[in-house]
């Protein structure tokens, strides 16, 4: 395969390579394509949204499928029947004559027969051709006897006596609609008519060589036969009765009918046809007894038996009034030939024309006339065979493009330029529009292998409004928003690429994720459920064991009436005090659980608070969102068509951003004035806040009650959310004797004043400890200037206290 000869282009979409045919020489050079590089390498020719004619033209083997070198004969056929061939690029729907490349023979013959077309359709001075001037075939050959079908109306003939033949052909052998849609014979159907016409003589020459014993009245002796056969077992059931008589005269009164019979019948309306009469023996049933043929006999049969009199037996065997069991007997030998050559008939197609006018039409040249009008129709195939062919050149002129930006790339589906040819229409549904709609066949069947894609599908049974006999089935696929309000039985309106809409119901539903944001709020939904079902079941468990504890009482209530008011049961402690214990148990278990979790909160730096709560929320929702990120990104397009006949020849992604196109969700227009006022929106109650404050505040108290909170907490959190102030406030211009440890260790005498009496001493002593445990740990210089204040103080107490060496050390520590 040389596939130098050709500089293709490409372009990525999908996650793979596709081919990019813009011109003529593109769709000509698609034989040196590596089929490797196509995007599908078959196709179904049905569910999808194209020209089904065009189908037909190229599933040239019938075989329900579109292949690669289907498509690249249409193409090769199509670009050597034009000039230019990149007018396959624009598609238009009507094809111009000047565009038809007619120097092969093939294209001369296709633009003759495109001219002769618009000849006979009475648009002869016209430049260009549509697929509708050659839809009605009877029109374009309604003003010509032949054209090239092998089919031949009786129209055809010169002759009237050729067109009755052809006519009572028709009437034996039935007929083909020529392309004028007018009955003929084909040459299937001459030979048949012909073939049963000669094997119909031959048979009538086999009973005229032996006529004494077959044809024994001659011609009449089929119509006497058909008498003798309307008769025949009436007559011998009458024989055999009366034979039957003869050998028992008991059985006489039996084998005739019974009187109680005949009084049945007195209240009913008789006639000749009635089924009683008609089960009736032909006459009375006696002895040796012969056959009446004009008195006595069953109503019912009179007409029989005078047509059998007038036809068999006065011919053969003259006039009688009656006939004998043996007479009878003689009349059915001498039929018993004619009843052999029956049963070997032959030609029965043609026995409604008779012999006579079969041996006419036999003889009078009618084969040879009629063979000759075949054949010249025939000879015109060639010119009528190119009718199909222009055709076939139109729909290939207007829609060839189009299916091979469908098949050897997907550049309708992926450009979103047009809509691809498998995507059946849009459906509306929860505040949503799906653009992606396959048609389906068999949800069950389509569902096993579409479940490989990844893709959230809702499968839809569609039924057309007030016409429930029309309805098909279709699969969604939802690529963005979330699936809360998606189940099965919920309703929505289909429009279809006609226009027309259809009422569509869920009835299946394939669970995938469909967008990052449903993954995010997932696992607190998740959440949320899950404490909804429990507090149900609570709810629910309690009403019950209310329910049930009431119908107790009345039970019980009903026993006291009869056996008299029994005294109350005393108030048991013990009982309600284990209760009182586990409930202050499990109180005191979740206050510890929020003070634990409230002053680990606190004890952050500002800056820190934001970054835990959204490290919170990343544990929380990250693993969901990152799953779901790496599955959205993993949709394949592949296994929805494959479940629907085709053969993708690549893997086809449908990532977020595309998938977020492919499904629209609602968004109010531009420009759109919005009023949130709802007029019978809930009135809110402040329950909730009294509630959330009561909740504050006993959670304060009860962390001053366990110790979490002292009166030192204040000064803790200012010095968390002040930073560094502390290390500013000993650095203040104003106090240059705590600047540095030289400043007060040169400065003794400004402490001499302060201790003159012991209790003076002790309590700076111990207010320079508590400044020490406060100041920063980060600030060594606040920490210095405290404990050389107390060192100064302290040697200047005079007589120094017990206990302010004690308090001065630690200070200095």
């Amino acid at each position: 395969m040389n596939t130098l000869s050709h500089k293709w282009r490409f372009f990525r979409s999908g996650g793979f390579d596709q081919v990019r045919l813009e011109t003529g020489e593109d769709i000509k050079s698609l034989t040196d394509l590596d089929p490797k590089l196509w995007a599908a390498l078959s196709c179904p020719t049905t569910n999808l949204e194209f020209d089904q004619k065009t189908l037909e033209f190229l599933d040239t083997d019938k075989d329900g499928h579109i292949r690669v070198p289907e498509i690249i004969t249409a193409a090769n056929w199509a670009t050597s029947m034009l000039k230019n061939p990149t007018d396959l690029v624009k598609g238009s729907a009507v094809l111009s004559l000047d565009a038809i490349d007619d120097s092969s023979a093939e294209g001369g013959a296709l633009l003759a027969s495109a001219k002769q077309i618009l000849h006979n359709i009475g648009k002869k001075d016209e430049t260009t051709i549509s697929v509708e001037d050659t839809a009605d075939l009877n029109k374009i050959f309604a003003s010509t006897k032949f054209n090239g079908d092998g089919i031949v109306p009786s129209s055809a003939a010169g002759d009237t006596d050729t067109q009755a033949v052809i006519e009572e052909m028709i009437t034996c052998v039935g007929s083909d609609l020529d392309r004028s849609g007018l009955p003929g014979v084909s040459e299937e159907k001459f030979n048949q008519f012909f073939t049963e016409a000669q094997a119909f003589s031959e048979w009538w020459q086999d009973a005229e060589r032996d006529a004494s014993n077959i044809l024994i009245l001659g011609q009449e002796t089929g119509t006497a036969k058909a008498a003798f056969d309307a008769i025949k077992t009436k007559i011998d059931d009458y024989f055999t009765r009366c034979r039957l008589a003869e050998f028992d005269q008991r059985a006489s009164e039996p084998l005739n009918p019974a009187l109680t019979g005949y009084e049945a019948l007195a209240s009913q309306d008789l006639s000749a046809s009635s089924e009683q009469l008609i089960s009736l023996p032909l006459a009375k049933i006696e002895a040796a007894k012969q056959l009446p043929l004009e008195k006595g006999i069953n109503p019912a049969w009179l007409q029989a038996i005078t047509e059998f009199k007038n036809k068999v037996v006065h011919p053969l065997m003259g006039k009688k009034d009656s006939l004998s069991s043996d007479e009878w007997e003689t009349l059915c030998g001498k039929f018993a030939a004619h009843q052999v050559w029956l049963d070997n008939k032959r030609g029965a197609v043609v026995e409604s024309l008779g012999i006579q006018r079969v041996r006419a039409i036999l003889s009078g040249g009618y084969q040879e006339k009629i063979m000759a009008l075949i054949q010249k129709d025939k000879s015109l195939a060639n010119a009528s065979d190119a009718i199909d062919s222009v055709e076939k050149l139109i729909r290939y002129h207007h829609h060839l493009f189009q299916l091979l930006n469908n098949f050897v790339s997907f550049r309708d589906f992926y450009t979103r330029r047009d809509k691809a040819i498998f995507q059946a229409g849009t459906l509306y549904l929860d505040g949503r529009s799906c653009d992606f709609c396959l048609h389906i066949n068999d949800p069950s069947q389509h569902s096993g292998m579409a479940n490989l894609s990844g893709t959230y599908l809702a499968y839809c049974e569609c039924k057309r409004r007030g016409d429930d006999t029309q309805k098909m089935n279709i699969a969604a696929a939802f690529t963005n928003g979330d699936a809360d309000n998606l189940m099965v039985g919920r309703n929505g309106i289909f429009y279809d690429r006609k226009g027309q809409d259809w009422d569509a119901t869920i009835t299946k539903i394939i669970e995938h994720p469909i967008s990052v944001r449903q993954a995010f709020w997932y696992p607190y939904k998740r959440i949320g459920k899950m404490i909804g079902e429990q507090i149900e079941k609570m709810a629910s468990a309690r009403e019950k064991a209310v329910q049930d504890q009431a119908a107790s009482g009345i039970a019980s209530s009903a026993q006291s009436a009869e056996a008299g008011k029994a005294p109350p049961a005393p108030f048991d402690v013990g009982k309600f005090a284990g209760i009182f214990a586990a409930i202050g148990l499990a109180v005191g278990a979740i206050g510890t659980a929020i003070a634990s979790v409230v002053t680990g909160f606190i004890s952050l730096v500002w800056w820190q608070m934001p970054l835990a709560i959204i490290g919170l929320v990343l544990l929380i929702s990250g693993p969901s969102v990152l799953l779901a990120y790496l599955k959205l990104r993993k949709r394949n397009l592949a296994p929805l068509l494959d479940a629907n006949g085709w053969a993708v020849n690549t893997r086809a992604i449908i990532n977020i951003p595309f998938g977020a196109s492919l499904t629209k969700i609602a968004t109010l227009p531009q420009g759109a004035q919005r009023s949130i006022a709802d007029p019978y929106a809930e009135e809110k109650s402040p329950w909730k806040s009294y509630l959330f404050i009561l909740l504050l505040l006993g959670g304060l108290g009860y962390l001053w009650h366990a110790g979490y909170i002292n009166e030192g907490t204040i000064d803790q959190v200012r010095n968390h959310f002040a930073g560094e102030k502390a290390v500013v406030d000993t650095k203040d211009p104003a106090k240059p004797e705590a600047s540095s440890p030289d400043a007060a260790a040169t400065k003794p005498e400004a402490a001499t004043p302060l201790a003159p009496t012991e209790p003076a001493t002790a309590s700076d002593a111990k207010k320079t400890e508590i400044k020490a445990e406060e100041a920063p740990a980060t600030d060594k210089s606040s920490k210095a200037a405290p404990a050389e204040k107390a060192e100064a103080a302290a040697p200047a107490a005079t007589p120094p206290a017990k206990n302010a060496p004690a308090a001065a050390k630690p200070a200095a520590k």
